[in-house]
């Protein structure tokens, strides 16, 4: 039953993608991530009830984890709007690669060969990613919202590490999920507020906003994809491992929908950078088990 709440899960993330590109063509960046954030919570409201304040010893630490999802989903927000959606996809799942070689870092983890072998391929894709992206004039090391989206991809990277230490129970402060889960997209829709209304608003001019009906759908689907991980981990021999490597593939939803829907260009080449990126992830896994 797990892999299937994985699985629906990574259908879910690869959908939100999808939704978070459509909202953002030729629209204001801030006010979608506000509505974004503002309407999960909402849908996360009777989570805010059922497990409470708690004490500020608790909530410090979900409010700087706040602070390092939010820094992420601007730089990715505005990576997605100029971007293209079967380009961004395949980066943003290079962030296991990332997670693990900040445990070794961080954790003192060792890679064995085959983790070796798929952080090895995960770096090959990213260079024949930067090849597919120089046909559509998209030059890496000059654009700045690849700099966006590697920024983006490295504080997600660092939420996955600092989640360790928040809920794991042995060697972090193991705290509900459920709890973090909602209290952080709180303080999320508390921070964009300001920038909503002293960043945007001011000079919203410039920066045009139009309501689309895909809006809420990115909320709705990010809620969707976290419980569904959420009862994912909760079932009775659920692998982690797994379970992370499955919701990878997320990449592959939102890569077929800016293929066949949106219409995108070098999808050939592009195809084969996240089949190897993929196969990077099984190394992964089998390294992990």
């Amino acid at each position: 039953m797990w892999w299937l709440l994985s699985f629906a899960s990574a259908a879910m993330l690869g959908c939100y993608d999808s939704f978070k590109k459509i909202s953002l063509k030729d629209n204001a960046v801030i006010p979608v991530l506000f509505l974004n954030t503002f309407i999960a919570t909402c849908l996360l409201t009777p989570l805010l009830i059922r497990t409470g304040f708690g004490s500020w010893e608790v909530q410090r630490w979900i409010v700087l984890k706040s602070v390092i999802v939010l820094s992420s989903w601007l730089a990715g927000y505005y990576a997605m709007k100029h971007l293209p959606l079967t380009l961004v996809g395949p980066v943003n799942a290079t962030r296991p690669v990332l997670v693990l070689l900040g445990a070794v870092l961080l954790f003192g983890e060792r890679l064995n060969l085959m983790q070796s072998i798929g952080v090895g391929l995960a770096i090959l894709a990213y260079f024949l990613m930067r090849i597919s992206g120089k046909k559509e004039g998209i030059v890496f090391h000059r654009n700045k919202w690849v700099f966006c989206l590697i920024f983006a991809v490295l504080m997600g990277a660092l939420s996955g590490l600092y989640d360790k230490y928040l809920m794991s129970p042995d060697s972090g402060l193991g705290l509900d999920r459920l709890q973090v889960l909602s209290w952080f997209m709180f303080y999320q829709t508390l921070m964009m507020l300001p920038l909503l209304l002293f960043v945007w608003l001011p000079g919203r001019s410039s920066s045009p906003f139009q309501w689309r009906w895909s809006i809420p759908f990115i909320s709705i689907f990010l809620v969707s994809a976290d419980f569904l991980y959420f009862q994912a981990l909760s079932q009775p021999g659920a692998l982690i491992a797994v379970i992370s490597m499955i919701r990878r593939g997320s990449a592959v939803v939102s890569f077929l929908i800016g293929a066949f829907i949106l219409k995108e260009q070098n999808i050939k080449s592009k195809a084969f950078d996240l089949m190897l990126l993929l196969l990077s992830m099984v190394f992964l896994y089998l390294g992990s088990r």
